[in-house]
């Protein structure tokens, strides 16, 4: 009976872990004063997108010759 318990409940403790943590964040620890660092620089972007290869057709791949040429 006693075997059963710890794994029913892992998950609830687990979820009261990080709801403590997340109030203890929110109400102890002090307010961050410094302000959010900008990235330095935009991101890079690619001048074009990137061109995917060709499939081949089904019954290309299931019979090993073209069909229609």
């Amino acid at each position: 009976m006693y075997a059963l318990i710890v794994p029913a409940s892992t998950p609830f403790v687990l979820l009261i872990a990080v709801m403590a943590l997340s109030w203890w964040e929110d109400h102890i620890l002090p307010p961050s004063t410094e302000p959010a660092e900008s990235p330095a620089e935009a991101p890079l972007t690619p001048a074009a997108p990137a061109q995917l290869p060709e499939l081949a057709r089904v019954d290309t791949t299931l019979t090993g010759e073209v069909a229609g040429r």
